[in-house]
């Protein structure tokens, strides 16, 4: 399973760099949350896809599973939902200011 996660944590990286180096500021805003979550995917596979009971006093079982890997991703994807929030509102007073999101038009001339 965890090589089955690393193709398609891959596969998120991969499309994600294309989207960054996009011409579109959407498609960079898009790019930067697939690559948020692939790099959320790839923790928890790097800590190890095991099955086990939750880790609660009360069961006994044969194997636990670690909730620390699964907070420390909970985390960051509170965080990861307010770095987006940020970044669309830029991105939409972008729009709004330049009437466009074409990152060529907005760098601008060389004599500006």
């Amino acid at each position: 399973m965890e090589i089955l996660m690393i193709f398609v944590i891959g596969v998120i990286f991969t499309v994600s760099t294309y989207l960054i180096l996009s011409k579109s500021l959407l498609r960079v805003v898009i790019g930067v949350i697939m690559l948020g979550h692939g790099a959320h995917l790839l923790f928890l596979t790097l800590a190890g896809l095991k099955q086990g009971a939750p880790p609660l006093l009360g069961e006994e079982a044969v194997a636990y599973a670690d909730p620390l890997p699964q907070a420390v991703v909970l985390t960051a994807i509170v965080i990861g939902f307010g770095v987006t929030a940020f970044l669309l509102v830029i991105a939409y007073r972008t729009y709004k200011v330049h009437k466009t999101d074409d990152l060529d038009q907005l760098r601008g001339s060389a004599d500006e």
